[in-house]
């Protein structure tokens, strides 16, 4: 009975190995078809292989046999940044929301947190309301998004640092304060500012779009995304450790108020950088890492993998239903993100625990 168990405690792990490697192969394969076929759909439809013809194109000078110039233009200069652009962007909130809800031990966490999304609404309000743009170069709304979402962030970590240590609870409270008083803040400019306009472009960014996603605007969340990603994947075990408390990460030598405030930082500037180039997107951060944990566990070297590739496909799927829905221009992928994921949230509240913390 011994010799048998000893043979039979390898083979199943191996089998849940190799169960592992399938998901994320297939969720590798999902994420390739679904930008070749998210690209197809819009005002203009265009069959999947003049889509792989015009790429081929574009990426390796193959000739186009029958195909327009103004279809390839709206695949290569429209679509095709637009649906990499919510590829990077899914994958960065979930991956932000997955490290926040490990830093804080919170499952209700999510990557704005930290008061993100005031702080950027914040910016970007008094650039289209008041302006502001021009006071830098005209680099428009995205750089004061961004420095919004920092200054808000920074405000977080100076509170929570106060009177002593910095505890997650502080953070927290932080957070849902400093939220509220940008939001306040921003609520006022929109009140004094008496612009109609202003405030229509306000409501659609605070609602999230991919619409001004072009080649040159994709890279720094590209890049940024895809750094973060290699980061938080080389950090998989001090992740699992933080969800094991305080105590425990201490006496497994980790300098756990080090690495909370490092994982803080890097997530703040990630979430900035998203939130400054395509507004607020709601529950992509808070659903995404559950469902994925309820499948893989809450083991980051599983999780985080899947974590990026199905937020990736996510917020393609999400993009081509803002894009389709109406025939009059785009729907916020915010409205979008919101309608698909609280009912699932729900769904996954009711069906089981939240498995965190559990392997």
């Amino acid at each position: 009975m011994m010799q048998s168990r000893v043979i039979n405690i390898p083979e199943k792990v191996l089998r849940k190995k190799r169960w592992f490697w399938m998901i994320w192969i297939g969720l590798t394969f999902a994420l390739f078809a679904s930008i070749l076929l998210a690209v197809c759909f819009g005002s203009v439809k265009i069959e999947p292989a003049v889509v792989y013809q015009i790429i081929l194109n574009k990426m390796f000078g193959m000739p186009l046999e029958g195909i327009s110039i103004a279809h390839a233009d709206i695949i290569w200069q429209l679509r095709m940044p637009r649906i990499l652009m919510a590829a990077f962007v899914g994958a960065g909130l979930a991956m932000c929301g997955t490290v926040m809800q490990a830093s804080v031990q919170n499952p209700l966490a999510e990557p704005y947190i930290l008061g993100i999304a005031s702080g950027a609404s914040l910016g970007a309000v008094f650039a289209i309301m008041l302006g502001g743009s021009k006071l830098l170069l005209g680099f428009g709304v995205t750089v004061w998004a961004f420095a919004g979402a920092i200054l808000a962030t920074t405000a977080v970590m100076f509170l929570a640092g106060m009177g002593g240590q910095m505890s997650t609870m502080k953070m927290v409270l932080a957070g849902a304060v400093i939220s509220a008083l940008f939001g306040a803040a921003a609520n006022f400019l929109i009140y004094i500012a008496n612009n109609a306009e202003g405030m229509r472009n306000v409501a659609f960014w605070t609602m999230g779009s991919l619409a001004g996603a072009k080649w040159d605007t994709l890279l720094l969340p590209g890049g940024g995304v895809s750094i973060g990603a290699i980061f938080f994947l080389l950090r998989s075990r001090k992740l699992n450790v933080l969800l094991l408390g305080e105590e425990a990460a201490i006496t497994l030598g980790i300098h756990i108020v080090r690495e909370r405030r490092i994982y803080m930082v890097i997530t703040a500037i990630l979430t900035g950088m998203i939130v400054a180039s395509c507004g607020i997107f709601g529950f992509v951060g808070l659903v995404i890492p559950h469902a994925v944990r309820s499948v893989v566990g809450a083991d980051h070297r599983r999780l985080m993998p899947g974590v990026l590739l199905v937020g990736a496909i996510f917020l393609i799927w999400a993009d081509v239903l803002s894009r389709t829905l109406l025939r009059s221009g785009d729907l916020p992928i915010g409205i979008i993100t919101a309608l698909i994921g609280a009912p699932f949230f729900m769904w996954l509240l009711f069906r089981r625990s939240f498995n965190f913390g559990e392997n």
